[in-house]
């Protein structure tokens, strides 16, 4: 936390700045109620373990639009595979070919965090496989983007 002065008019104005921005956890159950099944409710996707605010993609994400199936889960081996098979509606990326972790990475460096804010992480992101915290964590950087705050 970084603490900033300023003085003016002989008063001193004391103002808070965070080192990074605030961190939203988001349980599976929690990113499940963003699946864009109930209008003007927002619409997130996770891949990686980030979580993105997709409804300014609406057509391509809301209710009934082609890749709605990705949506309101972590969908990183559908996005890895380009599929909207069920069974690839998983984080999970165990079995995926150099090819396809190099599209992954691809599609969520040059789309996803281009164009859609990050509003929080999965716990896989945030966690280690125990539950303690990952300690090499790093909040996804989007200076072109302002990030959206639900509270």
């Amino acid at each position: 936390m970084v603490l900033c002065t300023s003085f003016a008019d002989d008063l001193v104005h004391l103002t808070q700045e965070p080192d990074s921005p605030p961190v939203r956890l988001f349980t599976e159950d929690e990113l499940r109620r963003y699946d864009g099944s109930e209008d003007g409710q927002p619409i997130y996707m996770a891949i990686k373990g980030v979580v993105f605010d997709v409804t300014e993609g609406k057509e391509f994400y809301g209710k009934a639009a082609p890749y709605n199936s990705l949506v309101g889960r972590d969908s990183t081996r559908a996005v890895a595979k380009m599929s909207l098979d069920p069974a690839d509606l998983t984080a999970d990326t165990a079995g995926l070919t150099a090819d396809q972790l190099r599209s992954l990475e691809g599609v969520f460096e040059g789309t996803y965090k281009t164009k859609y804010p990050v509003v929080g992480y999965t716990a896989a992101r945030l966690l280690n496989p125990d539950g303690s915290p990952n300690k090499h964590f790093k909040p996804e950087r989007q200076p072109q983007l302002r990030t959206r705050d639900e509270f």
